[in-house]
């Protein structure tokens, strides 16, 4: 396995809407791709990572929420109710800076697996929270995007100071 480059806030894939994965089964690249992104989240220290914040504009994220760990390709999340939950999020493309972001406490997702296997979950707290952020990655969307005004302008102006923007 492999330990990825991670893209940081800036470099315009983290920006772009990922590509459906046509036929997960027939790829033969997407097994090694998603070890490399869950060795990559490990190494970095996160619970989640979008392929787009490895550089690949393919619909997958990797997870690893209180041992809960896997994969989902092309996935698809709604909200179960209106309860939600406010933390602090962070993101590993946006080094030493986070805020707190609401989101929906409780989800469904679906998607498949690399095997084939289809993927129909309802998920709550931290794993419901990971399945919205790097669903929102594949989307285009930055988790400070989802932030109250003053609380994006304070991020903002982290990023805008930290060195690994201004390298």
């Amino acid at each position: 396995m492999t330990v990825l480059d991670i893209r940081l806030f800036g470099d315009p894939v983290l920006r772009t809407v990922a590509d459906p994965v046509a036929d997960p089964t027939g790829d033969d690249a997407l097994p090694t791709l998603i070890d490399d992104m869950l060795e990559t989240m490990d190494s970095a220290g996160g619970v989640g990572l979008a392929a787009n914040q490895v550089g690949v504009t393919r619909r997958i994220f990797v997870y690893d929420c209180d041992g809960d760990r896997g994969h989902i390709i092309n996935p698809v999340w709604e909200a179960l109710g209106e309860e939600v939950q406010t933390g602090r999020e962070g993101c590993l493309s946006v080094p030493e800076t986070g805020g707190q972001v609401t989101r929906y406490n409780h989800v469904r997702v679906t998607g498949v697996t690399v095997d084939g296997e289809p993927v129909d979950r309802e998920v709550s707290d931290l794993m419901a929270r990971c399945v919205q952020h790097e669903t929102d990655h594949l989307d285009g969307v930055m988790f400070f995007q989802r932030m109250e005004p003053a609380d994006r302008r304070a991020v903002m102006g982290d990023i805008r100071g930290s060195e690994w923007f201004n390298r």
